[in-house]
């Protein structure tokens, strides 16, 4: 069975020696390991290794965090090009192995357009992936409209990608815990989760998905903890009135949701499974996002494919999903999304 996997990180070395003075605030990452960054430089033959090893037949790439969305808007917008027509180059050498979701320098967001429909449209790109916010604004804000503008009127989606969270954020919410744990709650441990969904609850909240319909966004981690809250969150958005005791007044009927929250989430996302490798996630998200909107992921090479072959491996025999439901998850549902 093909095997599709969407949320799989490379590097350039241009764009870390571009973002290397951010990374002692805090604002992008650092990779002090060395088997690692040589896993997300490469972007050839060794990563295809890997691939053959665990039966991964197609990843779909994507710059990994590193600061870009930090940067002053020229410079991100040369390294975003760059970063694209590296990835471009990849794609071009193993066409049957790889595919590419388009780098955004955000900073400047007509800019950001025109490099987005010139990855789709020029260099075939699935989509575009985005990290976190850039320069602080979420995704829902009106400044971003010419890039979701593109997303819409091409059919592509866009990616939201965690990302190091404000350093106002991390100072209240995860300082002052002892071994650097409170630095890993504040990513994988917690913070970029929550973060995603905030973002992902802002853009439904904010009427983006009546403003742009057929706009397709997805997110990885099973759903980054929305489908456990799916129904509160439906419960609670659709009542305004709930939160009228901490505003002065309620918005006009007019300018309320044309919908409800539930219907964006199923009809306008999209999840994976991305670092997600047990059993209980996946149940939950097959039960709430469903067979049609729910497709596989790895995290490579932040994460070993192994475990992502021994998860695809074992979902006949633990009786999770037919046969025909376990080919969606794995390849089919990103086909169609993606035009692959």
């Amino acid at each position: 069975m093909r095997t599709i996997t969407l949320e799989e990180h490379f590097l350039t070395k241009e764009a870390l020696k571009a973002t290397d003075h951010l990374r002692d605030s805090g604002l992008a990452l650092s990779y002090h390991e060395p088997a690692l960054t040589e896993r997300l430089l490469n972007i050839g033959a060794g990563r295809v290794a890997d691939m053959d090893a665990s039966g991964i037949d197609l990843q779909v790439l994507s710059l990994a965090v590193c600061g870009v969305e930090e940067l002053e808007a020229a410079q991100a917008a040369a390294v975003a090009h760059d970063t694209n027509e590296q990835l471009a180059a990849a794609v071009r050498a193993f066409p049957t192995r790889f595919a590419g979701f388009a780098t955004l320098a955000l900073q400047d967001p007509d800019k950001a357009a025109a490099e987005f429909e010139y990855c789709v449209k020029k260099l075939g790109f699935k989509g575009a992936l985005i990290n976190g916010t850039t320069k602080g604004y979420f995704l829902d804000h009106p400044r971003f409209t010419p890039v979701l503008e593109v997303a819409q009127s091409l059919d592509v989606p866009i990616y939201i990608h965690p990302a190091p969270i404000p350093k106002v954020v991390r100072d209240a919410y995860y300082s002052g815990v002892p071994n650097h744990l409170g630095d890993v709650l504040s990513i994988g441990g917690w913070g970029w989760h929550s973060e995603v969904a905030l973002e992902s609850l802002r853009l439904i909240a904010s009427g983006t998905f009546d403003r742009f319909p057929k706009l397709k966004i997805i997110i990885g981690h099973m759903g980054e903890n929305i489908p456990f809250a799916l129904a509160r969150i439906d419960g609670i958005l659709s009542r305004p009135e709930a939160g009228a005791t901490f505003t002065k007044k309620l918005d006009p009927p007019a300018s309320r949701l044309q919908r409800r929250p539930a219907e964006y989430f199923h009809d306008n996302f999209y999840v994976t499974s991305s670092g997600f490798f047990t059993f209980p996630p996946l149940q939950l998200s097959l039960q709430v996002v469903g067979t049609e909107h729910l497709m596989f992921s790895v995290d490579y090479p932040f994460v070993s494919n192994v475990p992502g072959r021994e998860l695809i491996d074992s979902l006949s025999s633990k009786l999770l999903m037919s046969e025909h439901d376990i080919a969606k998850f794995v390849h089919g549902n990103a086909e169609r999304l993606l035009k692959l």
